[in-house]
């Protein structure tokens, strides 16, 4: 009955990531420019964690789910993701983040998946291969940037927005600025050979404040990946949040191994069925 609910949700409402316009027109880089740089790709500092729920789509060549989702998250540190499915919001699978190892409860199966963190790993349980810390500052709405002004190449207008290409040290990082909101509205990431391999976009941002310090965060989150292992196709993961609070004061995020569950080395299987 369970895994039949699981399989009905999972099918229900599905969501898909539509196209976005880019900026096109070559613009020079001016001072007020870099100030808006500066300003969004340090991507609110003063936040720190957050604890919200979420309906979570996940889309790969092979397979179609919608989850819904208690997302816990320590910046720059551990995550935690309390997984529930079916009509009845039955809870499923409890995944536990380090910044090394990766914990997944089956609880439908009893089964305890242990492993190392890493992005082979996550696309096997989240369909998704970005690497941890990308990741973490997706499922935050917040993503640092690390480059500096000086990595800047280009500056391109359009659209109201205003799109900054990056060098890095992977490649290159397209950074699509909303000026007036003065938000990160996408993120696209090329390889050192121009070819692109994740492309993430933020929408529908609300306004937070802590101890006098205001942002916009999105509520909404695509991530489409195109370095999957498998090597064929596009792999989607859409994170909506219902509700969330940021810098919350709460227990601490440790795992606590279930009793009597079957343990399986996560690094030695193909896949796990469990989102």
């Amino acid at each position: 009955m369970l895994f039949m609910l699981v399989l009905v949700w999972g099918c229900a409402d599905f969501r898909t990531i539509g196209q976005q316009e880019l900026p096109a027109e070559q613009t020079a880089l001016l001072a007020e420019h870099e100030a808006l740089y500066r300003e969004v790709t340090s991507a609110a500092p003063f936040i720190h964690s957050l604890d919200g729920y979420a309906d979570v789509w996940i889309t790969t060549p092979k397979r179609k789910n919608r989850v819904f989702c208690n997302i816990r998250i320590n910046r720059g540190g551990d995550s935690r993701m309390i997984v529930s499915a079916g009509l009845i919001g039955w809870p499923v699978a409890d995944m536990f983040f380090t910044r090394d190892s990766l914990y997944v409860h089956d609880m439908l199966n009893n089964r305890l998946f242990l492993g190392s963190n890493s992005e082979m790993n996550l696309e096997k349980v989240l369909g998704v291969n970005s690497g941890y810390q990308l990741l973490l500052e997706s499922l935050l709405g917040l993503v640092n940037i690390s480059e500096p002004l000086s990595a800047i190449r280009s500056v391109k207008k359009g659209a109201g927005m205003l799109l900054f290409t990056v060098a890095s040290a992977t490649g290159s990082k397209e950074v699509v600025i909303d000026p007036a909101q003065r938000t990160l509205t996408a993120l696209l990431l090329r390889d050192k050979q121009g070819k692109s391999t994740t492309e993430m976009h933020f929408r529908n941002f609300e306004p937070v404040t802590i101890d006098g310090q205001s942002t916009l965060v999105p509520k909404e989150i695509d991530m489409v990946l195109l370095n999957s292992r498998e090597g064929i196709g596009e792999h989607q993961l859409v994170i909506a949040y219902d509700e969330r609070a940021f810098n919350k004061a709460s227990k601490s995020l440790r795992f606590a191994l279930p009793k009597k569950a079957k343990v399986v080395n996560i690094d030695d299987v193909l896949t796990t069925p469990v989102l």
